[in-house]
């Protein structure tokens, strides 16, 4: 498993992505970045790091830090969509939506 750093805390913890999570010291934060802009709570993060532009979870990102992440989370995932486990999991949805489609719940 690939680990990416993309930056340091202020109080020196990683912000790292990690098969296909955003960890903070090794512990999985989120799975996905939200632009502030459609955060619920932009107003707050704005005021408390003027420079982001992305949340991570708890874990506030700057465009450059968001680049990173989304490379890695990019990376990641297209990994596991080329992996048997990826693949069973597309059919698995296949059949899933073909049962619902035929009326089965």
């Amino acid at each position: 498993m690939d680990t990416t750093l993309v930056k340091h805390t202020r109080d020196g913890r990683a912000v790292e992505v990690t098969g296909g999570w955003v960890c903070l010291a090794g512990a999985p934060e989120a799975d996905r970045l939200v632009p502030v802009t459609e955060h619920p709570n932009r107003q707050a993060i704005l005021v408390a790091v003027p420079d982001a532009t992305h949340m991570a979870g708890r874990l506030p990102l700057t465009a450059a830090e968001a680049s990173v992440a989304r490379a890695a989370l990019m990376a990641a995932q297209a990994a596991f969509d080329a992996s048997p486990a990826g693949i069973a999991q597309r059919l698995r949805q296949v059949l899933w939506d073909k049962a619902a489609a035929e009326g089965v719940e």
